[in-house]
C-alpha cells in the first residue's frame, strides 16, 4: 500500500464557525505558511474593502494576513495597498501600530507633518497620534501593518 503524503502547510484552511448541527465549533490554532502569489498577493488571503462604512478614505484595500483565522497571537498583521490618489482615514486611537512600507513611495502625515515613506521605512504610531497615509504618487503604495488583537475603533478626524 503507497504511504499517503501529507498536505503542505498552507494559508488555504477552511475554518468553520459552527458544526453541522448547529453548535459553535472550536477554531484550531495551527501553523500556516502563506506563499506569495506574486503582485502582493498571498495564497489563501482575501482582499478586503479598507473599511465598511464610507469615510474620509479613497482607493485603499486591507489584506489580513495574521488575525482573521484562529491565530491566537496577540498582533495582526495586514498589508495595505493605496492606489496612485488615495488616502487611508485621517485617525486616531488608543492602540498603537507599527507600518514597514514594502511596495511604491507614499507619504504619512504624522505629528502635524507631511514625511515620504520608501521601501522599507519603518513608521511607529504611538497611542492617540493623529496619522493620515496618502500616496500621492503614480504607483502603488502598500505596506506591512501591525496592531495589537484587541485594539479600540478609530476616532475619524
Amino acid at each position: 500500500m503507497p504511504k499517503k503524503e501529507k498536505a503542505p502547510i498552507s494559508c488555504d484552511w477552511k475554518m468553520r464557525s459552527t458544526t453541522s448541527r448547529g453548535k459553535k465549533a472550536h477554531i484550531k490554532n495551527k501553523s500556516k505558511l502563506c506563499k506569495h502569489r506574486g503582485n502582493f498577493t498571498w495564497q489563501g488571503i482575501k482582499t478586503e474593502k479598507y473599511k465598511p462604512e464610507a469615510g474620509n478614505w479613497a482607493a485603499i484595500v486591507r489584506r489580513v494576513i495574521i488575525g482573521n483565522y484562529g491565530e491566537s497571537a496577540k498582533f495582526h498583521l495586514r498589508y495595505f495597498e493605496i492606489a496612485p490618489g488615495g488616502q487611508s482615514s485621517f485617525e486616531k486611537h488608543r492602540h498603537e501600530h507599527v507600518v514597514v512600507v514594502i511596495r511604491g513611495n507614499g507619504k504619512v502625515f504624522l505629528n502635524k507633518k507631511h514625511h515620504k515613506l520608501s521601501f522599507l521605512d519603518i513608521v511607529y504610531i504611538s497611542p492617540n497620534t493623529p496619522h493620515q497615509l496618502l500616496n500621492p504618487f503614480n504607483e502603488p503604495f502598500g505596506f506591512l501593518c501591525a496592531v495589537p488583537a484587541k485594539r479600540d475603533r478609530p476616532i475619524a478626524l
